[in-house]
């Protein structure tokens, strides 16, 4: 690697910082932590790194002493583990000084967890970002060997799309009717183009997710992975956004897909999805009820931004729906083994051990035609099965509360749910 191009690299980054303009997460950093930030792509992992940066700055950091490499600059592009070092060696000659280090999607460099173990052994400060699954693996664990702090980064949140659209969310504004009809409107963008941050800044969203869907498809899934059946991937990819809401098993996915005159075998569906899970494309919720191999093989699949989602879709109103419910909640509680479904002989869209939690997706609870009554139903069927403290429908506009042989079911529209207890 030329030292020349890490020279440039690290003297035009460092001149960047102080210009780059964020929209602050509501992120605590701990002063000691050392942090491996992982999420899909563009959902504003740079971000923290720069709001980090920024405010090590006013807080008296000296911008020489942070080191803030983007590995998808193409300048250094092919570099190796080996090369790493090289960083340190070329910061110390250009300013003397032990820097704070900030590693922007460093899954391009394999092997970059021993150097990432390696800076913390020897006191560096370090924060990293990556947009693939595997990063967290058990494997890469075992060698970072507990020195850093895994987090999942999600697209915005509803409250942070609406703090980065500029508009008011105080109990005083939802009380007018102008400040109401601001949030619903805005709400309307965040559920049908998702919550990627940069995404508020086009006026034509659809191309720029297009952009950012190419960018997994082709990138972090299909040449990542070396996959030549491309027309199958874009199918599979396909028929798992129109399955949203409903259990797909391995099998079927693979039979779908082979329909279609693009054959693939069931080893190949999963392999395909799996790809997909590790470049946080999509995520599986599991079937509480459900036997151990049904559990693994047949489960839903959520994506992770409504937005990506919908490009997919032609007539997708309540696949968004129950899909932006799911990715609220997978937020909140954990990406595996924390939010279910549950499907034996009734079915309840979500259900959380952590909180005793309920719930059903229902984007028009109607009491004419019978919804409102099989949704209280299956909600009080599952509660003599399963621990439920809380009872809760999720719809796009009815807000009430239903008492039903001594419990409680609270109804709540989307938006009001993602502003007051969703994230």
């Amino acid at each position: 690697m030329d030292r020349n191009i890490l020279k440039s690299v690290i003297f035009e980054n460092i001149a960047e910082i102080p210009k780059y303009k964020v929209n602050p997460r509501n992120f605590h950093f701990e002063e000691t932590g050392n942090y491996v930030f992982v999420g899909i792509r563009r959902a504003g992992k740079s971000y923290l790194l720069y709001q980090r940066m920024q405010e090590l700055l006013s807080r008296g950091v000296e911008s020489c002493e942070l080191l803030y490499v983007n590995f998808e600059d193409e300048r250094l592009s092919g570099m190796k583990a080996e090369d790493l070092n090289l960083l340190l060696e070329t910061h110390l000659e250009m300013y003397n000084t032990k820097p704070i280090l900030f590693l922007d999607e460093i899954q391009n460099v394999n092997g970059w967890e021993k150097f990432a173990r390696r800076l913390v052994d020897t006191n560096y400060r370090v924060y990293i970002t990556g947009s693939n699954a595997k990063m967290l693996s058990s494997e890469i664990q075992t060698t970072l060997g507990g020195r850093f702090l895994p987090i999942d980064i999600y697209p915005y949140n509803f409250r942070e799309y609406l703090e980065s659209s500029n508009i008011d969310f105080t109990d005083n504004a939802l009380f007018s009717t102008q400040g109401k009809a601001a949030v619903l409107r805005i709400f309307n963008d965040y559920f049908h183009f998702g919550g990627l941050p940069e995404s508020i800044l086009f006026s034509s969203k659809r191309d720029y997710l297009n952009s950012i869907y190419q960018k997994i498809y082709l990138g972090d899934i299909a040449a990542r992975h070396s996959v030549s059946n491309l027309p199958a991937l874009r199918v599979l990819f396909k028929k798992l956004a129109e399955s949203i809401k409903q259990p797909v098993s391995f099998n079927r996915i693979a039979n779908i897909v082979s329909s279609t005159g693009t054959k693939i075998s069931v080893n190949t569906a999963i392999n395909y999805i799996e790809y997909a899970k590790d470049a946080w494309l999509i995520t599986p919720i599991q079937n509480i009820a459900g036997k151990i191999v049904e559990k693994e093989t047949k489960p839903k699949y959520y994506f992770t931004d409504n937005g990506i989602l919908n490009l997919f879709l032609v007539d997708g109103t309540t696949s968004l729906f129950e899909n932006l419910i799911a990715i609220n909640l997978l937020r909140k509680y954990g990406r595996y083994d924390s939010v279910f479904f549950y499907n034996k002989d009734i079915e309840v869209d979500f259900y959380l051990p952590e909180t005793s939690t309920a719930i059903q997706a229902c984007y028009n609870l109607n009491d004419t035609d019978g919804t409102t009554d099989r949704e209280i139903s299956a909600l009080l069927k599952l509660s003599k099965f399963l621990e439920c403290k809380n009872l809760l429908i999720i719809t796009s506009e009815t807000e009430k509360e239903i008492t039903v042989n001594g419990k409680t079911i609270n109804v709540v529209p989307l938006w009001k749910w993602l502003l007051e207890g969703a994230n």
